[in-house]
């Protein structure tokens, strides 16, 4: 049988979604629970490789196991052995060939910034706080320059080992709700860290610490034109579409 799950997780407490050796990942702490769950050796393939510290509101995976048990039953039971940092949301039983990251279409990021003098506490580790003011329409601006197809080379992290940087976003827009500002931006896929580096450019742009604008940034293909990279705090995944 092959499950897809739908779940969320607080990133603060692990270092990405993928294995690895010396370190507690969320795919380590899926893997096991499904384990225990369905007493059976599994497979639990993610829909993206997060960040160390990112969030997920809906991460999409799937589990693969020989045991038949109702998709209702599963949300049930794996929250049961679950820590409180990740909760299973939905389940549904699709095809043998469903595949979480190669029959994705698009995925949604949102990135919170607590636009404030005055840290808050509730708010800590969720979002990345800049005490200087921020002009949300100017954001929404130069988020706009991104929608299209280019090539994205300029927010890819240093070292990448991608050799096609070309990538289409299909909507980026900035909205205030108090002090909140957030960044949404939706895509067919993202480059290493380039929702960070973007935010860390509109930040840099809105302050006037880039002389550059968006347009030329993108056009340039050179990380080092390109504004700092924002921690992993306020990012979110958002949604992924199938």
């Amino acid at each position: 049988m092959n499950y897809k799950l739908v779940i969320a997780f607080d990133g603060s407490y692990y270092k990405g979604w993928q294995f690895q050796k010396n370190a507690l990942t969320v795919q380590q702490v899926m893997t096991e629970t499904a384990r225990r769950f369905f007493s059976s050796d599994v497979t639990v393939t993610g829909c993206s490789r997060t960040d160390s510290g990112v969030h997920a509101e809906n991460y999409v995976l799937s589990i693969k196991t020989d045991k038949v048990i109702p998709a209702d039953a599963i949300v049930r039971g794996m929250n049961t052995f679950l820590p409180p940092s990740v909760a299973v949301k939905e389940c549904t039983v699709v095809s043998e060939d469903f595949h979480p990251r190669y029959d994705c279409i698009s995925k949604e990021y949102r990135y919170r910034i607590l636009n404030s003098a005055i840290p808050d506490p509730f708010l800590a580790g969720r979002a990345y706080r800049v005490p200087a003011k921020l002009d949300e329409e100017k954001m929404a601006r130069d988020a706009e320059q991104l929608i299209g197809k280019h090539n994205f080379a300029s927010f890819m992290a240093a070292g990448s080992k991608i050799t096609d940087p070309t990538r289409t976003i299909f909507h980026a827009s900035v909205s205030r709700d108090g002090d909140l500002v957030t960044f949404s931006v939706s895509a067919d896929g993202f480059l290493y860290n380039m929702v960070r580096i973007i935010t860390g450019t509109l930040i840099d742009l809105n302050l006037g610490r880039n002389e550059n604008t968006m347009t030329q940034i993108i056009e340039a293909e050179n990380r080092s034109v390109a504004g700092f990279t924002a921690p992993p705090d306020g990012l979110v995944l958002y949604s992924v579409k199938y």
